[in-house]
């Protein structure tokens, strides 16, 4: 699969890094001569120093024979001429980066004449899943899959947890209650968990199941249902817009902090609802004045992720139920997985992460499955992948217990005629069906890639 990258800032240089080790034929086309050099010190891919909306520049990369061209340079209106052009000269598919509130509200109204794949906002995904954990206090990540009726939710088992050191057969067994552990890291391991394995207090868990399930689950627990009703956000930046829109239309109380003071004057027209205060976010005193303490969470959302990690252990130190911080750069935020900062957000992570479950979906269109959406989890060591079975396969119609799947990898859910089952033994795969899949393999397509030989499939 040949496919061309034009831009090489945050979100670019991702999904090249990403794509490059799953090798794919990739070609990176950045103005910034500077910054080339030092990607191909990096990557073993091909890159052109140019503007990618010069058709020379298209021809030399060979846009023509590209199957996808991913546009993601710096402003919004350069990515749609690029895809443009792109679309013109022969380019199978395009995706745009759009973040402008204003285009991106209308691309869906555009998307057929302007010949785009997908478009996608990086700091609108950042905001929705920020906005998915503040609904759901008790998660530190949530994931959504089959059309948003499955649940992939992350938490972190504190001293005094019921289960700690039960094996998991006996936590369903004790709450009847269908979830199912995909996913634990343990300090620096992670697992793909059988009935036998054992929690420990400080585990990371990725439990899978309805939204409902999920409730149910943290109420056996003991996890107290916390609603979130006031909210104070440092930064009025794009993800700090969106996010304020969406929780202002939820009936939250949202509170902005922003230092620039035009911004501020923008903000208090987009969004009436809100409070906008004019300040250093960063600045002790004022957080306090503003009323930090009392607030039910915290979101630090300004463009250094040094200063939103100190705001976000400042939150925490004053005892704020609930605390998010952006972290855009991958290193830091493993730097801070530890310090107690209850949800990371990094638009570029999510942003990579959409376009690589589009990428997959491409490249596996002759297989018996397709990759409907996809998830990195753990940083990047596990993904959760959704597949649709279109045809009947050698694996579908057999009892999970009589299959052999390949170890580190586990079959999550099964979404089939708007219903998600928590598969046991004796449940089966049948086409039309959409199947999660948790593995640490980074390079599966289809399902059955996970079907030969190996651990036999049981809870």
């Amino acid at each position: 699969m040949k496919i061309v990258i034009i831009g090489d800032g945050k979100v670019g240089h991702k999904i090249a890094k990403q794509l490059s080790e799953e090798d794919y034929d990739i070609v990176l086309i950045d103005q910034n001569e500077g910054r080339i050099k030092q990607t191909i010190n990096n990557l073993d891919i091909l890159c052109l120093a140019g503007d990618g909306i010069n058709i020379e520049i298209q021809n030399e990369a060979d846009v023509p024979h590209a199957d996808l061209v991913i546009a993601c340079a710096s402003t919004d209106e350069q990515n749609i001429l690029s895809c443009l052009i792109a679309r013109r000269l022969g380019a199978r598919h395009t995706i745009a980066r759009v973040r402008n509130p204003i285009f991106y509200k209308q691309i869906g109204f555009l998307k057929e004449d302007l010949r785009l794949s997908l478009a996608v906002n990086p700091e609108f995904a950042a905001a929705d899943e920020i906005s998915r954990v503040l609904i759901f206090p008790a998660a530190a990540k949530i994931e959504k899959f089959v059309k948003g009726r499955m649940e992939l939710v992350e938490f972190t088992l504190k001293e005094g947890n019921p289960i700690i050191g039960l094996p998991l057969k006996e936590i369903y067994r004790k709450h009847q209650i269908k979830v199912l552990v995909c996913a634990v890291q343990r300090e620096q391991e992670v697992y793909i968990p059988y009935g036998e394995f054992v929690v420990q207090a400080g585990d990371k868990l990725h439990i899978a199941a309805t939204h409902s399930q999920i409730e149910q689950f943290f109420k056996a627990l003991g996890n107290r249902k916390v609603r979130i009703r006031k909210v104070l956000i440092a930064g009025g930046g794009r993800v700090g817009y969106y996010l304020a829109k969406q929780l202002c239309a939820l009936g939250m109380q949202v509170k902005i902090i922003e230092k620039r003071l035009e911004r501020c004057e923008s903000l208090c027209e987009q969004l009436p609802k809100a409070t906008i205060i004019h300040g250093d976010a960063g600045d002790q005193e004022l957080l306090l004045e503003e009323g930090i303490k009392e607030a039910d969470a915290m979101i630090a959302l300004t463009g250094m992720d040094e200063e939103n990690i100190i705001m976000a252990l400042f939150a925490k130190k004053l005892g704020v139920k609930k605390i998010v911080a952006k972290v855009n750069e991958d290193a830091r935020a493993e730097m801070v997985e530890g310090l107690g900062i209850d949800s990371i957000v990094s638009p570029k992570s999510v942003a990579a992460d959409m376009i690589m479950s589009y990428v997959r979906a491409r490249n596996n269109s002759y297989c018996s499955t397709n990759v409907e959406t996809m998830y990195r989890l753990v940083g990047g060591r596990v993904e959760a992948l959704e597949f649709i079975i279109r045809q009947k396969t050698d694996y579908t119609n057999i009892p999970l217990k009589d299959l052999q799947i390949k170890q580190n990898n586990l079959i999550a859910a099964i979404g089939r005629n708007r219903k998600i089952i928590i598969p046991g033994g004796e449940d089966s795969l049948q086409p039309g069906d959409s199947v999660v899949v948790v593995t640490k393999n980074q390079k599966i397509k289809d399902i059955a890639e996970i079907i030969e030989g190996g651990t036999r499939y049981e809870l």
